[in-house]
């Protein structure tokens, strides 16, 4: 049990470093609600499963291809700075009507989530670096149940996060004026126009310089 909880909180800690879904999950729940930040966090968390099973599949290295990881790179870029300039764009708009979520934008939250976290490649040095090296120790000491437990336990670990920042967005929504819900929500939108220039800068090296 305490190498279970242990695993939680690598979860946790894994989330909790200040990134892309960070940012979009606090713009998404002090414009929409709780349920648009926690959805961003439910794509990101999707891309992350994906990430952890071509891992546990051995498949992941084909992702270590430069030309792979230039596209990943450029593909995030467009997803990140897309995401922060609408939300520099509509920081402004922050109006009762988008707590009445509807599917397509909550869907559209998802998606969010789940684009940035799939064309991050941090995330794939994450899993391949961190989960490998997690999965090759766990391997050799635990039967295969174990090993799937301790995995659900990081991605419960990732869930709890996420479900902590989504109520944090909307306490803070409710809580704050509307002037500094505006600059918040044009600090998150900067702050992803800023990874995204990373992501750009680090395609043209690879593209360019490599």
């Amino acid at each position: 049990m305490n190498v279970f909880i242990g695993y939680i909180f690598l979860g946790l800690s894994l989330s909790a470093p200040i990134g892309p879904i960070n940012a979009a999950q606090l713009d998404k729940g002090i414009r929409g609600g709780f349920m648009h930040s926690w959805f961003v966090g439910l794509g990101a968390i999707s891309a992350d499963i994906i990430y952890m099973l071509l891992v546990y599949f051995g498949i992941i290295h084909l992702l270590d291809a430069p030309f792979v990881k230039a596209f990943l790179w450029l593909f995030g870029f467009f997803v990140l700075v897309y995401t922060g300039v609408e939300s520099i764009k509509n920081a402004g708009i922050i109006e009762a009507s988008e707590m009445r979520s509807s599917e397509a934008s909550l869907s559209k939250s998802f998606l969010a989530g789940f684009l940035m976290s799939l064309f991050n490649p941090l995330s794939i040095l994450f899993w391949l670096g961190i989960y490998g090296s997690i999965l090759a120790k766990a391997a050799s000491e635990y039967p295969m149940h174990q090993l799937l437990m301790y995995s659900s336990a990081i991605v419960l670990g990732i869930l709890l996060w996420d479900v902590s920042m989504a109520a944090a967005s909307s306490v803070f929504r409710k809580l704050l004026t509307a002037r500094v819900l505006k600059a918040i929500s044009v600090l998150s939108g900067l702050s992803l126009v800023g990874f995204g220039f990373y992501f750009g800068v680090q395609a043209m090296r690879l593209l360019f310089f490599h």
